[in-house]
């Protein structure tokens, strides 16, 4: 029989045709979703945000400032944190990296009032010097003031807990463990330096502890004017130390990347549920069962899979014996050796080594069970 074959592919143009609304419906959706974000999309993001409502956020405490008539400005932006900061105050959030010469630009910008919530070592040593990280920090609990300090005076009792600093002579020092402490201020001419190592106190999940709303009141809202910088990875340059600098991927492609996966995720859905009617097309060749056989065969010979082809010798004979001679399939081999010895006359022996016995070891013995086997299946035919 001659054989045939029929493609089964598309084409190019069909395909264009198939991928045409699906790919139309993406861009749609990806267009709007950037949009969305575009306009939607707070001004500051992540932990200890003016803007975030999540535990770690702290739009309650820029609530609590507004109410009490400071202006918050929150921003992720390193051009708002070096503007003249005469009269204002500046908040520093905890996370992000910048290099040296960035801290340097904003301790140059003069600002009156100078926040800095859990700042790194680089941070410290050019917004606040003297003030040095501890080795040991403090487990979150309420603990009195134990200073002078005016606002920590006024707050009492505070739940703290974090990094903790040593401070140069001279220095306010309050809630820490005699040693060192975890609020620090440091008042050099007209500026002040708050620095903050309880920032988690001041989150939405914990402002409303102990005294906690009060302390940050009383340090954070001495100014009308607030700039509320989260730092990110905006560096303008090379750190000279070269111990940190800014990322290859800027922090804005993030929302890009999630409306992407938002699409993808509708388009995959939409498609999946779509499976289309059923195809029926003509097989391309024809294999005789014969065919089939014999490249089994050949396959069984070339791995040597003796005991397979043995194997399969055997359940076909005793398919066709149990049949012939109407035993039951799950009978016990005993039983099917002594049927088959009553009804053809051979040895139990022989029959139990040809039915149930061990693989061939040589292809000589496979040969010869395949014809102890087909001499046994011509007495069934004709008995």
């Amino acid at each position: 029989m001659t054989a045939t074959s029929v493609p089964v592919g598309r084409g190019a143009a069909e395909s264009c045709r198939v991928l045409r609304r699906p790919m139309l419906i993406t861009g749609i959706i990806v267009l709007a979703a950037i949009v969305v974000l575009i306009f939607s999309t707070a001004s500051t993001s992540g932990p200890f945000s003016p803007d975030s409502t999540e535990r770690d956020g702290a739009r309650a405490l820029s609530n609590l400032l507004k109410n009490h008539g400071v202006n918050v400005n929150g921003t992720e932006l390193l051009s708002d944190a070096v503007k003249p900061g005469a009269g204002k105050a500046l908040l520093i959030g905890p996370n992000g990296q910048l290099d040296r010469a960035d801290w340097q630009r904003i301790a140059d910008a003069g600002w009156s009032h100078l926040i800095l919530m859990r700042p790194s070592a680089r941070q410290l040593a050019v917004l606040a010097p003297g003030v040095k990280n501890a080795s040991q920090g403090l487990s979150s609990e309420s603990r009195e003031p134990d200073c002078d300090l005016v606002a920590a005076v006024k707050a009492g009792t505070v739940t703290v807990g974090g990094p903790t600093y040593s401070a140069p002579q001279g220095a306010k020092t309050c809630y820490g463990d005699g040693i060192n402490h975890t609020v620090v201020r440091i008042e050099t001419g007209s500026q002040t330096v708050d620095v903050i190592g309880t920032s988690r106190s001041f989150t939405n999940s914990e402002l409303a502890d102990d005294g906690n709303a009060a302390l940050a009141l009383n340090l954070i809202g001495t100014h009308q004017e607030l700039t509320w910088y989260l730092p990110q990875f905006e560096s303008n340059g090379v750190d000279e130390k070269g111990d940190g600098g800014p990322p290859l991927v800027p922090p804005d492609i993030r929302y890009i990347a999630w409306a992407l996966a938002f699409a993808v995720l509708v388009v995959a859905l939409w498609r999946g549920r779509r499976l289309g009617p059923v195809v029926v097309e003509r097989l391309p060749v024809i294999v005789h069962a014969a065919e089939t056989t014999e490249g089994r065969a050949r396959l069984y010979r070339r791995s040597r899979a003796r005991d397979r082809a043995a194997a399969a010798l055997r359940e076909s004979a005793l398919g066709k014996l149990h049949k012939a001679h109407g035993i039951p399939r799950r009978a016990e081999p005993s039983a099917v050796v002594a049927t088959l010895a009553a009804r053809t006359g051979w040895d139990p022996h022989t029959l139990y080594e040809a039915l149930y016995g061990t693989p061939p070891l040589d292809d000589a013995a496979l040969l010869n069970l395949s014809d102890v086997l087909d001499v046994l299946m011509q007495e069934v035919r004709h008995p």
